[in-house]
Parts: structure tokens; C-alpha cells; sequence
């Protein structure tokens, strides 16, 4: 690892957890990009894979629910 230190590339990974987009990032640590991305990149390879279940028993999708059910009474009343 040459160049930026981990302090950078941590920091970088933690504004994206946050939100921003890579330019954004890029811009704030005066770094190109695509090297934020590909910091982002390699964190992201580097995780463990997610728990899948074997069976789904219940899926939410309340908020969609909701949002739905506002768009429905708005649009009745």
C-alpha cells in the first residue's frame, strides 16, 4: 500500500457509509475518483458474505405499504 495512508481510505469509506457520492469524497480528500472507488471497492470485497436464510418465513414491506396506502386516501379523498 503506497500513496494514501488507511486513515484516508477509512475516512473515505466512512463518508460513503454516510452518503456521499465518490466525487463528493474525492473532492473533500483531493484525491481522483476512481481511486476513492476503488478503496471502496476492495473494503467491499473484503467483507464477509452476507446470512442468507435457508427459508424465508416473513417479509415487511411496511413502508411500502404505507407509502401506498397515503397515495390511495390521498388520491380517494
Amino acid at each position: 500500500m503506497h500513496g494514501y495512508g488507511p486513515a484516508m481510505r477509512t475516512q473515505a469509506i466512512r463518508l460513503y457509509t454516510d452518503g456521499m457520492n465518490l466525487r463528493r469524497i474525492a473532492r473533500h480528500l483531493r484525491v481522483h475518483h476512481r481511486t476513492v472507488g476503488l478503496w471502496i471497492q476492495a473494503h467491499a470485497e473484503a467483507l464477509p458474505d452476507a446470512p442468507v436464510p435457508n427459508q424465508v418465513e416473513t417479509a415487511e414491506l411496511d413502508e411500502l405499504y404505507t407509502f401506498l396506502e397515503t397515495k390511495k386516501t390521498e388520491s380517494t379523498s
